[in-house]
């Protein structure tokens, strides 16, 4: 946390006001910054457990979680905009529609992937790879060339998704070879369905690799405008909702049907007030998920991409390490190997290191 504080604490802008020629203090910056990164990490990692909660209760909910948070998101933004009267886009609306497309397309996708005998820990670690989408996608598309340490670190994210992938596949035909019906047909048929889960996170991850360059593109043309970008790649999708609203009011039934608990806080007061535990945890999820999101967006707003980076892989290896240990997920010491090359590969492709060791070297220079 250190580390990520120096790293940070240089990112600060300032900004002034020709009309009055003041300048907003170092102090309130850093301040902010450093209330992003604590937002992310308690925001993305408690998120990441509401979401592990729901899906273990109920793997098909993908579809209601994702409604469910774009509709949160679209309303609080909608207010806020109302609110502030800046009602005109500052990005054409009709610029927003590939990437609207997009993002609805890679969010539904990502969460609908539980649904095939996908486990939280290879979710994590899948999406971890995102680096790898976005190289192939800047060599093909922007034909960018890297240097031979990106290449290097490319190839042991993907060596780790490989491994992890393969030898959770070989769980799930052996989980599936020891049930007690049609052993053989129910392994097949499990496996089947895992490969189908791996087929969509492939797809989303290449989509959200594009969607990245449609972004930059978009943001060099008309500005960085992070709240005005969050709104509308979550309000103007809702309507794609209604082709599967069969699925989400089904699952949403479930939630309402499911076992009543007493809410944790309401009971401190000596109050007992029960509420539907998965729809305890649906809120818990949406809130969280917003906490999370607005608070990486401040984050890129605030701070250098390395330092975004650095936070946001630390923040998914934390969680990853949650998931495994409270949720006694199987995790096998290939698991582990393929995690540290996946992690390990992006501290070397964002070039952490060499830059915290350049930063502490400077330090040390300016107190000579």
């Amino acid at each position: 946390m250190l580390c990520i504080w120096n790293l940070f604490s240089e990112q600060f802008y300032f900004q002034s006001d020709f009309a009055i020629g003041s300048v907003i203090p170092r102090q309130k910056m850093n301040f902010k910054a450093f209330t992003a990164v604590i937002c992310v990490f308690v925001g993305c990692c408690s998120n990441v457990i509401f979401l592990e909660y729901l899906v273990k209760e109920d793997p098909g909910s993908g579809n209601l979680i994702t409604f469910s948070q774009f509709l949160f998101i679209a309303i609080e933004g909608l207010v806020h905009t109302i609110a502030s009267r800046n009602l005109k886009p500052k990005i054409p609306l009709r610029n927003y529609t590939l990437l609207v497309v997009m993002f609805f397309v890679t969010s539904v996708v990502n969460n609908f992937a539980f649904d095939f005998n996908i486990p939280m820990p290879l979710h994590m670690i899948f999406r971890a790879g995102s680096l790898i989408a976005n190289m192939i996608m800047g060599i093909l598309i922007l034909k960018k060339r890297y240097i031979f340490s990106k290449y290097l670190s490319v190839f042991m994210i993907t060596a780790g998704i490989i491994l992890c992938t393969i030898i959770s596949g070989s769980n799930v035909k052996n989980a599936s070879a020891s049930s007690p019906i049609d052993s053989g047909t129910a392994a097949y048929s499990d496996f089947f369905i895992w490969i189908i889960g791996i087929g969509l996170l492939s797809i989303a991850l290449f989509i959200s690799a594009y969607m990245g360059i449609c972004q930059e593109t978009l943001y060099k043309r008309f500005g960085k405008h992070p709240e005005e970008a969050l709104l509308y790649t979550h309000l103007i999708p809702l309507p794609g909702f209604f082709l599967i609203y069969k699925n989400i009011w089904e699952h949403l039934s479930i939630a309402i049907a499911s076992e009543p608990m007493t809410l944790p806080i309401i009971s401190l007061i000596g109050l007992k007030l029960q509420i539907p535990q998965m729809m305890f945890y649906l809120i818990c999820n949406i809130i969280t998920q917003y906490l999370c999101i607005s608070s990486v967006y401040v984050l890129t707003t605030e701070c250098a991409s390395l330092t975004v980076t650095l936070v946001v892989t630390l923040r998914k290896f934390v969680s990853l390490l949650f998931s495994i240990v409270y949720f006694k997920n199987p995790f096998t010491i290939y698991h582990w190997i393929g995690t540290g090359l996946v992690f390990f590969g992006t501290i070397v492709f964002t070039e952490v290191v060499p830059r915290i060791t350049e930063h502490i070297q400077m330090q040390k220079h300016k107190k000579q």
